[in-house]
């Protein structure tokens, strides 16, 4: 089927971009500096800048971001870490492939980590929390920092959705220890295929993850540890040189088609809002409502695309069956796995498009509303 108005729409971007992005792509292949060259140095410093933080460290993606984190936190067999099972897998499967146990705790109406069950959670094995920015939502850092500092735990931000947010005057990924970044081409900052970076004002960490992204070489002919090959690769750090000065537009546009949908649901769906003090990103814009599968297979039937994000949480996926959750563990978090349901936000969307989406969501209410009605009749 052809979708009228498309969930995503990559095309649209590059080609408003092409020109430059193929002029940035060429001095680097005319550079003949394809791993960690100039592009990716140009793309850390500015990034920094970005987060407010004194360092950033691009990495090959998001996930590679999150298990370099916990490795120069040392964490491995034995350990503990905290996380929220809403999220995409990488939030989790980043803590089993250090050898690390993940340990879920339940969500807030906002989709994000619970502080009180957050500190309910914490055993003498737990080494590190994990709380996810959600949608771009950045999570209630205040009381999760205050119980990790009272419980000697590193902050590890999983501020993969989140790039550019804001919480009480600091940026996404500047406010726990470390910060991780996905570069996906879906996010609000996107290369074209895999990139990450992380984030942090710690020059130690900073210092080691440098290594442990690169095989663990100090130089060329002396290796300190066992590493990896997870580099930001030059050509997608030149894409992303390009993009990074737009990003504060594409954020305001996606901000600006948020507020759309709010004035035109909240009466009949649940809709997101940036809390006081906060500047949310909308990386999604999820909206939530007991009728959310037939509302999709309608907006389908309009032509119109959407996603969940994510139907099946992940401490009920099969990889995680030996951590012993069941159906029942976390009950605001699979309640909105029921009901919760993405809306195209992407730039590439017309103002006209995004209104005629929330009319045809309104449009299915009312449709409903008139059955019910005439079933009483």
């Amino acid at each position: 089927m052809t979708f009228k108005v498309s969930y995503v729409d990559f095309s649209q971007q590059y080609a408003q971009q092409r020109e430059k992005i193929l002029d940035s792509l060429d001095q680097t292949m005319a550079s003949g500096q394809y791993i960690l060259g100039e592009a990716v140095q140009q793309f850390e410093k500015s990034f920094a800048q970005l987060c407010q933080t004194k360092y950033a460290i691009g990495v090959a993606n998001g996930t590679d971001a999150l298990v370099l984190s916990l490795k120069a936190f040392g964490i491995g067999q034995g350990d503990e870490v905290i996380t929220t099972p809403n999220s995409w897998i990488s939030s989790a499967s980043c803590i089993a492939l250090v050898g690390a146990t993940p340990v879920f705790v339940d969500v807030r109406d906002d989709q994000n980590m619970d502080p009180v069950q957050l500190e309910k959670a914490i055993t003498p094995q737990t080494k590190a929390v994990i709380p996810v920015h959600l949608t771009g939502k950045i999570a209630d850092m205040e009381a999760i920092l205050e119980i990790a500092a009272q419980n000697k735990l590193a902050v590890i931000e999983d501020a993969a959705q989140a790039v550019g947010a804001k919480y009480k005057g600091k940026m996404a990924g500047s406010i726990g220890q470390l910060g991780c970044f996905s570069l996906h081409p879906l996010k609000n900052l996107n290369g074209a295929g895999d990139a990450g970076a992380i984030v942090t004002s710690d020059r130690k960490l900073a210092e080691k993850l440098l290594l442990f992204r690169n095989h663990g070489l100090k130089s060329r002919d002396e290796i300190l540890f066992w590493g990896y090959n997870s580099r930001l690769d030059s050509l997608q750090a030149s894409i992303l040189n390009c993009r990074l000065p737009e990003l504060s537009q594409v954020i305001e546009q996606r901000r600006q088609f948020a507020a759309i949908y709010r004035n035109k649901l909240q009466h009949v769906v649940g809709c997101p809002d940036d809390a006081v003090g906060c500047y949310d990103t909308y990386h999604l814009f999820v909206i939530q409502t007991p009728q959310r599968d037939h509302l999709k297979s309608y907006l389908d039937k309009q032509g119109i695309q959407t996603s969940i994000h994510y139907p099946v949480p992940i401490h009920l996926q099969p990889c995680a069956k030996y951590l012993g959750y069941r159906p029942g563990s976390f009950v605001n978090v699979e309640q909105q796995s029921k009901q919760i349901l993405s809306l195209p936000i992407h730039n590439g969307l017309l103002k006209s498009e995004v209104e005629w989406v929330a009319d045809s969501i309104v449009d299915f209410f009312k449709l409903l509303k008139a059955v019910a009605s005439s079933l009483k009749c």
